[in-house]
C-alpha cells in the first residue's frame, strides 16, 4: 500500500519559555507547515494569557507544529528545540520565570514517546547539568489569542524580539548552514 502525502504529516508540542520564540524558530524549519501558539496543562477556564501569565494555572505556554515528516523528522525538531532553549532549568527561560514557561514535550503515541526518551537520553550526554523538560501525553491544546500569533513577524524590532528571539533564529540558521 501507497503511502499517501497525509500520512506524513505529524503534529509535535513544545514548549520551552515564551511561546513567541519557539514559534519563530519553528515557522522557519523546512517541512513545518504550521506553527501555533498556545496553551497546555491546565483546565479549560484558564487557557488564556492573563490566567497562564499569572503562574497558577497549571498551562505551559506552548506552541503546536505541524509537520511533514518526509521533509523533517522529529528527531530533527527536537535537536532544534534543544538547542534554542536550556531543557536544565526548570520552570525558566532567561528572564522568563514561573511554570507557565517549563521545558515541555507532549506525546501523542508511544512512537512519539520513545523517540523523545531517546532524544533526550543522547542530549544529555552533552550536557553538564541534568535535563528537567517534562514528556508528558498531550491533554489539551488551546490555541493563544490573535495577538500573539506571528508574535515575531509583526514586531521584529522590538527589544524583547532582539534580545530573546533573534539569537535563537541565528542558532538555527548557523545549524542549518552546519548541515550543508
Amino acid at each position: 500500500m501507497q503511502r499517501t502525502r497525509q500520512d506524513n504529516h505529524k503534529k509535535l508540542v513544545l514548549g520551552g519559555g515564551c511561546f513567541w520564540c519557539l514559534e519563530a524558530v519553528f515557522q522557519r524549519v523546512n517541512g513545518v507547515t504550521n506553527v501555533l501558539s498556545g496553551y497546555t496543562g491546565g483546565e479549560p477556564s484558564t487557557a488564556n494569557y492573563q490566567q497562564v501569565c499569572s503562574g497558577n494555572s497549571g498551562h505551559a505556554e506552548v506552541v503546536e507544529i505541524n509537520y511533514d515528516q518526509s521533509l523533517v523528522s522529529i528527531n530533527e525538531l527536537l535537536s532544534i528545540f534543544f538547542a534554542i532553549h536550556d531543557p536544565t532549568t526548570l520552570n525558566r527561560q532567561g528572564n522568563d520565570v514561573g511554570s507557565q514557561y517549563r521545558s515541555i514535550i507532549c506525546y501523542s503515541n508511544d512512537v512519539e514517546k520513545s523517540a523523545i526518551l531517546e532524544e533526550i537520553k543522547k542530549q544529555q550526554t552533552e550536557l553538564e547539568n541534568n535535563i528537567v523538560t517534562e514528556v508528558s501525553p498531550l491533554s489539551q491544546f488551546y490555541p493563544a489569542e490573535i495577538e500573539h500569533s506571528e508574535y515575531y513577524n509583526r514586531n521584529a524590532s522590538q527589544p524583547y524580539c532582539q534580545i530573546m528571539i533573534k539569537p535563537k533564529l541565528e542558532k538555527l540558521l548557523k545549524m542549518s548552514n552546519d548541515k550543508q
